[in-house]
């Protein structure tokens, strides 16, 4: 039996913008449905919402999100913010997304893409338990948490 997770992203509003943003970072097939797509009437507003938005690369990068119905306010969901303190992430979000790559060299290439209109938590550096650890809030309120994961 095989099983895998995606992480599934709620948007305020931003979807579109956040899903055509990380397929331009990690490459693959970018799928968006609306609300209109679905039925909604187009005339009410938010059915150029997404409801269904889905990133899905041939590297294995996959994540889907959607526009939570009626919020417009951008931004995803939960909100929050991430920093460092004392050498402890300090964070009040309820998830990171967890990225991983097989060398320091690939992991620069996504970090340099993601990193732009994005906050810095931890610079992308070695670190003790690898050779490529980094940590950014993107543009979308989205924070990453980024590292080599080969031995």
């Amino acid at each position: 039996m095989t099983i895998r997770t995606t992480t599934h992203l709620n948007f305020r509003g931003d979807a579109r913008a956040a899903l055509e943003f990380y397929s331009s970072v990690f490459g693959g097939h970018l799928t968006i449905n609306t609300y209109a797509d679905v039925g909604m009437p187009a005339d009410v507003p938010g059915s150029d919402k997404v409801v269904f938005g889905l990133v899905t690369a041939e590297n294995g990068f996959s994540i889907m999100g959607y526009d939570i119905p009626g919020e417009t306010n951008g931004s995803i969901a939960g909100g929050g913010s991430t920093r460092r303190e004392n050498n402890t992430t300090v964070t009040d979000q309820a998830m990171f997304v967890s990225l991983g790559a097989d060398s320091l060299e690939e992991l620069q290439t996504f970090w340099d893409l993601l990193v732009v209109e994005a906050t810095i938590v931890e610079p992308l550096a070695a670190s003790a338990w690898s050779a490529g650890f980094g940590m950014l809030t993107d543009r979308f309120g989205v924070t990453w948490s980024a590292s080599v994961t080969a031995a």
